[in-house]
């Protein structure tokens, strides 16, 4: 059987003289999660709607599940994109039986799955609902039950925390991973780096329409070194970055990324922070994903 459930081959695409995609390809493995990343605009959507037959590629090959793209692939992919679309005038009820037949479901079949999975997304009391009267992230939520209602082989999520509360951020997260548990692969599209630090387990970042990182989390993360230290504080950091010891600084306001020229300093850099800061917590780390993807479209701009 083969180990690639999706495999994009040097996609490229144009838009009046312009390269929205770029020479792309990546290879999602059975079973996992691949981070499809990068700032707005850098060709994340573009890529995917090539890959959902939305848009045609100028060149380049696209397989699913070993096959070229086909309408019967659809009943196997569960497609959640960026600009979300449900019927307002619909019911919940009508919605769900709506997507699911679409998916090749039964009428039994949609009832069943859709009041489990309404119950799971704290939504069952809104069967008969119009989606009107439901609120933004009830919404979001629905649009996620009618993603997965069908149990799909492939799962593509364009952005699947936008308008999403915390807490609810946190339900969709738990929901993803139980589908890798499940066996389904995952494409995960944001740029949100810090979700997506905590849940993927290859990452493919894309710069304006170019690939810059493709590789396993941790193996990306190696080629950054353990130059990094993180730093949990209170009070005024700025004279941080004035140390000619520090390569750079990500601060948060109570807590910074601090990336030395040599690792050797770091209980240095701890008897120069308590001078003029409480300090926390302090801890040597690998770089994390947002700070590579800064790195990487600083370069990409030349700064």
């Amino acid at each position: 059987m083969d180990n690639y459930v999706l495999e994009l081959d040097g996609l490229v695409k144009d838009f009046d003289n312009k390269r929205a995609v770029n020479n792309v390809s990546l290879k999602l493995k059975r079973g996992e999660i691949l981070g499809l990343l990068g700032p707005n605009g850098a060709g994340k959507t573009t890529t995917i709607r090539m890959t959902m037959n939305i848009i045609a590629p100028d060149s380049g090959t696209i397989k699913i599940l070993g096959e070229h793209f086909s309408e019967k692939l659809k009943e196997r992919i569960g497609y959640l994109p960026e600009e979300r679309g449900l019927y307002r005038k619909m019911k919940v009820s009508e919605t769900l039986r709506f997507f699911g037949e679409l998916k090749g479901m039964k009428g039994d079949e949609i009832k069943a799955r859709g009041s489990e999975l309404l119950k799971k997304f704290d939504l069952e009391d809104y069967y008969d609902k119009k989606v009107e009267e439901l609120s933004k992230g009830m919404a979001q939520k629905l649009q996620f039950i009618t993603t997965i209602i069908h149990s799909p082989d492939l799962l593509i999520l364009d952005e699947p925390f936008s308008g999403l509360d915390p807490v609810n951020i946190e339900l969709v997260k738990d929901i993803i991973l139980e589908k890798k548990k499940e066996g389904i692969s995952i494409i995960f599209s944001t740029h949100l780096m810090a979700y997506a630090e905590k849940i993927v387990d290859d990452v493919v970042m894309i710069n304006k329409g170019k690939k810059v990182i493709d590789g396993n989390l941790s193996g990306v993360k190696a080629q950054y070194g353990t130059k990094f230290v993180k730093v949990n504080y209170e009070g005024d950091s700025g004279f941080v970055r004035e140390l000619d010891y520090v390569q750079s600084v990500k601060d948060y306001g109570n807590e910074m990324e601090i990336e030395l020229n040599d690792i050797a300093l770091k209980n240095k850099l701890l008897n120069d922070l308590v001078t003029k800061i409480s300090v926390n917590g302090f801890q040597v780390t690998e770089p994390s994903l947002n700070n590579i993807f800064i790195r990487k479209v600083n370069e990409g701009e030349g700064k």
